[in-house]
């Protein structure tokens, strides 16, 4: 995105930011002819405040807009040969803006700048009067979008009738010299230690033909100069760096997160016209069979989904944003997919300093109308400019379930479930033709990551590869345990599951949640307002069987930590066999909400913080999966595995116990587990006795790395004897 630093005052004005408080009502036919309203007494509007969204006044609080934002505001006008600009960093999602009367475009697209030449107005007067009429037209189902806004319009991640609309980054006024340097992108091809390979391109605006230097440096140090004609207008200018012996960025599993800075400056005549910087990591990214490598050392993925900080994007405050990073490398984690929406800027900077990797999603979600294809095309280009130099970001999808009928929203039938797998199966216009040029877009901007066309499409014809999975089982469908048979029946299913997980209640529902006539509560409003899957809650978790809200509230968030725990083991223990990775559902939410997040959104943990914590740390001890109930004879045979994602190996002694009332069986096994690997340590063969009550199985590992420093890891499960009738 546009950011202020970049931005040279050439004379002695400095740019000025027209934040703050603007005027702005819902406009009205005449207002919209009228373009302006400069006839309109400014003291009969609302005081609102940029950046911010509409919906934050309380006389705008239900409306879905458009809003006429006005701003008066005094400038000296521009000295000669100086050429004045305004940048609208961030409009959510489509606007017409005026100045003086004059119109000067229409700019559509909520996460990146829109900048227009206002030197020829800015020469006739100091004072001006800048109009802006802002629209968010609301999104009313799954099927047939036309917004660009992703999971910020009647998702599951905020409320269905919340509209985001507005003027949510700052409103610059600037000056540069005669050529601006429109948007640079910089990408990092290659890099080891002997040198990396920088990409740039650079977009100039030239207010005539001339010839002008380009002077790129690298942490303050010249890295290439060299001159160019440029036409009049929009000129496009690609070159490449090579920095010789650089320091190496690494996700955080794997080293430090070295960042250098990328500076272009524009000269005419000797003088610098124009400038922008942007903070890059060199590094190296490459993917084989959805098994990811960073500088040639492969990682398997330990991920969660994000969601937006907040439902809308100026109410997340820069610690807040970052705060979901924190909390990211906290769990154990090394990846977070950005789902289906391109966040403030302060997400991909913690990332790239805190060594998190990124899966980015275009703002697509479900199904478009066939008149977005250009617009898309468009945006996602820009989506690169904007977010391109960031190394935390190692992979972009081009459209999250391109389905019409999201279970999540729409519900989950037999006869839906049919329908979806048949549209998975066959060609549709927004897999077949909106994904691919979208997929072909981003790909032409950045041949540095790989770009995936669509994320949770099953194998389908002719190929039947897929991409990564969408594997709710569990929860829409199934049982905990079918996801080790699913992986054993179709292993593509499991090469990258970049969703599952499990809906469940948090502890501060109380305060949201009208529990006064429980069982029943109003369920329309948990859907409409709080995300809720009704029907699926009320089948697996009847509330008519909980005596009290809390006890039901404790058993969901029971569910979802067993859940959680099982499948990301299961996962784990398939470790580049075929495996690369996951990302779980979700890890906090924007709002207040019943969700599958595990952070509710104050942060509060539920219980299944604990369990993925647990189950993500470096080194795990699993076994297979205990049934839920066991019967007197009954046969166990337990494979036992040791996951180590350390880059060292381990000297390992594994204790084994089980125990019941009356009795209890140990087993002992020692050796090498070696580094980054998934090792079977041995099998546990025990018939289950005679006794009522339960059976627990407690492992403990206890080792040294190869540096000599301890290890530990624990794992504590349990089964119900069941007794003879």
């Amino acid at each position: 995105m546009f950011r202020p630093f970049g931005v040279v005052a050439i004379g002695s004005v400095a740019p000025m930011q027209l934040d703050g408080a603007w005027r702005a009502l819902e406009a009205d036919d005449d207002l919209r002819r009228d373009g302006t309203g400069l006839d309109v007494d400014d003291s009969v509007w609302p005081e609102v405040v940029v950046p911010g969204h509409w919906r934050s006044h309380p006389d705008l609080s239900s409306s879905d807009g458009p809003i006429l934002y006005r701003r008066r505001f005094s400038r000296p006008r521009p000295d000669a040969g100086q050429r004045r600009w305004i940048t609208f960093d961030g409009i959510f999602y489509q606007a017409d803006v005026w100045l003086d009367g004059a119109y000067l475009g229409d700019p559509q697209g909520y996460f990146f700048a829109h900048t227009f030449d206002i030197t020829a107005l800015s020469q006739m007067a100091d004072d001006h009067v800048l109009a802006v009429e802002v629209t968010c037209a609301p999104e009313k189902g799954t099927t047939g979008r036309r917004n660009i806004t992703g999971l910020f319009q009647h998702s599951e991640a905020v409320a269905r009738d919340w509209n985001p609309g507005g003027l949510w980054r700052s409103v610059l006024v600037y000056d540069t010299g005669p050529v601006r340097l429109d948007r640079v992108r910089v990408l990092c091809r290659d890099a080891d230690e002997t040198r990396a390979h920088v990409l740039v391109h650079a977009r100039l605006d030239s207010a005539e033909a001339r010839t002008v230097r380009l002077r790129t440096t690298a942490d303050g140090t010249v890295a290439g100069e060299t001159e160019h004609a440029l036409a009049a207008g929009v000129n496009e200018i690609e070159w490449s760096l090579d920095l010789p012996n650089p320091t190496l960025w690494w996700p955080r599993a794997l080293g430090g997160q070295h960042l250098t800075t990328i500076e272009v400056e524009v000269l005419v005549d000797g003088a610098v016209s124009d400038r922008r910087s942007r903070r890059t990591g060199l590094r190296e990214v490459a993917w084989a069979d959805w098994v990811c490598s960073i500088n040639g050392e492969r990682l398997f993925l330990k991920g969660a989904n994000l969601l937006p900080t907040r439902p809308g994007l100026a109410d997340a405050t820069p610690a807040k944003v970052r705060g979901d990073v924190e909390l990211a490398v906290e769990a154990g984690l090394d990846a977070l997919r950005v789902q289906a929406h391109v966040a403030a800027d302060e997400l991909y900077d913690a990332a790239d300093e805190l060594g998190i990797l990124l899966l980015q999603d275009f703002p697509m979600q479900w199904s478009y109308g066939r008149t977005i294809r250009r617009e898309a095309v468009r945006q996602a280009k820009e989506m690169v400019y904007s977010l391109g130099h960031h190394p935390s970001i190692v992979q972009w999808c081009a459209h999250d379930e391109p389905v019409p009928d999201a279970p999540q929203l729409e519900g989950d039938s037999r006869a839906k479930r049919v329908r979806r797998l048949v549209r998975q199966q066959l060609p549709t216009w927004n897999k077949s033709v909106l994904d691919r040029w979208v997929k072909r877009a981003i790909e032409s901007s950045d041949p540095t990551r790989p770009t995936v066309a669509h994320g949770g499409v099953l194998p389908h014809l002719p190929q039947l590869d897929g991409t990564d999975s969408h594997l709710w089982l569990g929860w829409h469908r199934g049982e905990i345990g079918d996801l080790a048979e699913a992986a054993r029946t179709v292993p593509r299913l499991v090469r990258f599951v970049s969703e599952f997980g499990a809906q469940s209640v948090p502890a501060s529902a109380g305060e949201f949640v009208d529990t006064s006539a429980w069982p029943e509560l109003d369920w329309e409003a948990l859907e409409q307002r709080h995300g809720l899957e009704v029907d699926v809650m009320r089948h697996r978790h009847p509330p008519e069987n909980f005596a009290t809200f809390a006890a039901w509230r404790t058993e969901t968030q029971r569910y979802q930590a067993e859940l959680l725990r099982s499948h990301i083991e299961t996962l784990r223990r398939l470790k580049y066999r075929p495996t690369g990775g996951f990302c779980f559902s979700w890890l906090a939410d924007p709002a207040p909400m019943l969700s599958a997040s595990v952070l509710d959104h104050d942060r509060q943990h539920k219980l299944a913080w604990a369990a993925v914590v647990e189950a993500c740390r470096p080194i795990i001890v699993v076994t297979d999966p205990l049934p839920a109930t066991v019967a007197p004879g009954q046969r166990l045979d337990l494979a036992l595995h040791v996951v180590n994602d350390l880059r060292t190996a381990v000297d390992a002694t594994v204790a084994v116990t089980a125990s019941w009332r009356g009795g209890h069986r140990q087993w002992g096994f020692r050796g090498d587990v070696a580094a980054d690997a998934c090792e079977l340590v041995g099998r546990i063969d025990l018939t289950v006795p005679d006794h009522p009550g339960e059976i627990l199985l407690g492992i403990a590992l206890n080792g040294t790395d190869e540096d000599g420093r301890p290890v530990n890891a624990t794992r504590r499960a349990g089964a119900r004897v069941l007794q003879p009738e």
